[in-house]
């Protein structure tokens, strides 16, 4: 794998990254209003107290009135953290709290971490089995072989509610789908396949029994470790080793490996060579799954036996065995049935979900983010862990599996609602950012950061290149930008790498400023007005910068006012022909996303202005993920009450109906009317199925104040303004902005999704 492949931080952005805005990935939020002494009274003494007696007589109604049902620990002593090994139960913190983001991130499952500093199974075992009460399942993480398994077999003994060890389970979950249609394109069945598993720890022995337990013969499968072979009677070897020895003869894993099927890796890197690949069986399968680097790399591999079928742990090969593809939906699915444990149906309910899963038609939006159609075949085996089928295929298939072998607590009575309700659950916007972000990877832009010697634009643009998304273009001052790197941390060999644009000596001036005289010299430019402000001006020469080639996109704003940026790339660029240039802010929930237009450029619409900023905000929209509900605001809804201002909205909505633009729309209303499905049924006429997602503003007065109002206190995520209409791509970040806004306006940018 090549070294330009991989993203690239330095230590001091991840650090930045984990300390930035509050420290830490994880927050605690109310879920109930705590606005007044009635809401505090409710919450706390004394109507806390009604909860609580029904709880004593019940105890199955915590599920109904806590956040149980929704909660899970992720626990973990430190001692296996991300194969960097024992460092301590409080070093795993970060990846504990990450471990939380993703349950919340992928499934809407609430999780809290819990570090426990001791090395004592006895003692963790005894911690994690007193907070039953608390959670609705555990998640045990980085913990060492042998003692994961011993804690996890006494907590599933112990505790009612699912216990799970993902660096054994998730892998394995994984891994089985993924040899599941391996040996369906390969004419393989599991009762007849030899298989070599290298490793012997907490995710090889997990993977070995999961397979077992799906029809693989114990006696095919040779299991090695740092010391070879696992073969009958060899000594010290422990009861989980022991478990899966083997009479035989066999005592490397060169030895194994020949004539063997499969290639199970959970070991290091490095471990298998070219040699023994080419002794395996025609098509072999390997699943070279150490990490960061694999047991043998994908092209050593097809360099020998163009046959195989690969998969590792890497995300920038084929047939990515990643974890995530599994833990967050299991437990979702565990936790929607109150299930008392996780148990092996479930878990072979869930890879066989996830192998059915890849064999289906991939989504556009899924190939899109990836650059390439992607459809089942010996590069795409497993699906893609951005797929958004993953949260309505797989907790299903574990419910349903939980009710069938008798540890659900509850039963689902419809499925097809269940797995509406789990799509609805997450905010499509979410997924589609990701598929931004990984489409611009796969095809990466030239950015122009007008503003490099601003430090937190100077951030957006390394972590721009960092991440794959392309080369930064960076306007300033030569030495005041190298100055700036320094104080990031940049070495001067690694700053020197970077294309530093200074307006004042750049080769691009003169063509810049031939090309702007030509078109400002008959609107009251002279030569030297020009020359002027392409030397003083950044966002008028990074515009230019954009117009001669030099850049594929724009980001600017973070030192000047919205207008002021506006006007300076204005004198530069046109819009799109045919075009109005608008703003967009974007207002993400949780699982809600509201398009607001038009925020920021145009101060009193037209009818015709309004209807092609409802048009033009609808496709951005659909290109997020959304099917688009235009509501077009008043402080009127449908002339109650009447007044002067109302005639250029209902001519907007004319206009539309006469385009029948495909998609709903209807107006004017008030916000209430148009976000409030209760207010809503007072108007059946409407011809919104439901809330409004595309609000269209009346002024930029209205528009502007009320973007600005729900950034600072509504405590949702914003995007924007997202700059729409211009011939190049061109964003203008607000002032208030931090690196992360700048970034993503800049890779939406790129990604095309600003239209």
């Amino acid at each position: 794998m090549s070294e330009e492949n991989k993203v690239q931080f330095t230590e001091r952005e991840a650090l930045f990254y984990h300390k930035t805005i509050r420290p830490g990935k994880l927050e605690i939020i109310a879920s109930k209003p705590m606005a007044t002494q009635r809401d505090l009274s409710l919450a706390y003494s004394p109507g806390v107290a009604v909860p609580v007696d029904a709880i004593a007589k019940d105890p199955d109604a915590a599920w109904d009135y806590t956040a149980r049902g929704n909660l899970v620990a992720v626990v973990s002593n430190g001692t296996a953290i991300l194969g960097m090994g024992n460092l301590g139960a409080l070093a795993s913190k970060p990846v504990m709290e990450g471990k939380a983001v993703l349950f919340k991130r992928f499934a809407d499952v609430d999780s809290i971490d819990i570090e426990l500093a001791t090395e004592d199974c006895d003692a963790i075992i005894e911690a994690v089995a007193m907070m039953e009460p608390s959670f609705g399942g555990i998640n045990l993480e980085d913990i060492k072989a042998p003692e994961c398994f011993i804690i996890e077999q006494a907590l599933r003994e112990r505790m009612k509610i699912p216990v799970m060890h993902d660096d054994q389970h998730g892998t394995a979950i994984i891994a089985a789908a993924g040899l599941v249609n391996a040996c369906l394109i390969t004419g393989r069945k599991f009762e007849d396949i030899k298989v070599v598993v290298n490793g012997a720890g907490a995710s090889a022995i997990a993977c070995t029994s999961l397979i077992k337990s799906m029809g693989v013969k114990h006696e095919n499968v040779t299991m090695c470790d740092s010391r070879g072979v696992i073969y009958t009677g060899r000594e010290k070897v422990d009861q989980f080793k022991s478990a899966h020895a083997i009479a035989t003869d066999k005592r490397t894993l060169t030895e194994a490996l020949e004539g063997a099927d499969v290639f199970l890796g959970l070991s290091v890197g490095g471990a298998v060579t070219q040699d023994m690949v080419k002794s395996m069986a025609a098509k072999p399968i390997i699943f070279a799954m150490a990490n960061p680097d694999p047991e043998i790399s994908p092209p050593d591999v097809k360099a020998v036996r163009p046959d195989a079928i690969i998969a590792t742990g890497r995300s920038d090969y084929p047939n990515q065995v990643n974890n995530v593809l599994g833990f967050p939906f299991i437990f979702r699915g565990a936790l929607d049935v109150r299930a008392t444990a996780i148990n092996e149906e479930m878990k072979i309910a869930a890879a066989k979900a996830i192998a059915e899963l890849a064999r289906e038609h991939v989504p556009e939006e899924v190939a899109a983010a990836y650059g390439k159609t992607q459809q089942f075949g010996r590069e795409y085996i497993i699906p893609a862990p951005f797929d958004p089928r993953l949260m309505e295929v797989v907790p299903s298939a574990v419910a349903k599996a939980a009710m069938e072998s008798g540890v659900a607590r509850t039963q689902i009575e419809d499925f097809e609602a269940y797995r509406h309700a789990l799509k609805s659950r997450l905010n499509p916007t979410t997924s589609v950012l990701t598929q931004v972000y990984a489409q611009v990877k796969e095809n990466p832009k030239r950015m122009v950061f007008a503003e490099a010697e601003n430090e937190i634009v100077l951030r957006a643009a390394i972590q721009y290149r960092s991440f794959g998304y392309g080369e930064p273009v960076l306007v300033g001052r030569t030495q005041a930008v190298l100055d700036k790197f320094a104080e990031l941390g940049v070495s001067e060999t690694d700053a020197a790498t970077f294309d530093i644009q200074n307006s004042a000596s750049s080769p691009y001036v003169k063509p810049m400023v031939d090309m702007l005289y030509q078109r400002l010299q008959r609107r009251g430019y002279l030569e030297r007005d020009v020359q002027r402000m392409v030397n003083q001006d950044r966002n008028v020469f990074s515009a230019g910068l954009l117009k001669l080639g030099v850049g594929d996109a724009m980001i600017t704003g973070m030192t000047r006012p919205f207008a002021k940026s506006m006007q300076e790339v204005r004198r530069v660029l046109d819009p799109k022909p045919g075009a109005l240039p608008f703003g967009i802010h974007v207002m993400v929930g949780k699982n809600y996303t509201v398009f607001m237009a038009d925020t920021t450029v145009n101060e009193r619409p037209s009818s015709a202005d309004l209807a092609i900023i409802a048009k033009e905000t609808a496709a951005v929209a659909r290109r997020m993920g959304h099917e688009p509900r235009v509501a077009f605001l008043s402080y009127s809804t449908f002339g109650n009450p009447s007044g002067k201002w109302l005639d250029s909205i209902r001519e907007a909505v004319s206009i539309l109906d006469q385009e029948a633009p495909g998609f709903e729309y209807e107006g004017e209303m008030s916000p209430d009317v148009a976000l409030n499905p209760i207010i809503q049924k007072a108007y059946p006429f409407s011809r919104l199925s439901g809330p409004a997602n595309v609000l269209v503003m009346p002024g930029l007065q209205s528009a502007n104040v009320s973007a600005k109002l729900l950034r600072e206190l509504a405590g949702t995520t914003v995007i924007g303004p997202m700059l729409i209409g211009m011939e190049k791509p061109v964003q203008v970040a607000p002032m208030t902005a931090i690196a992360p806004d700048v970034l993503t306006l800049a890779v939406l940018a790129a990604g095309g999704v600003c239209g």
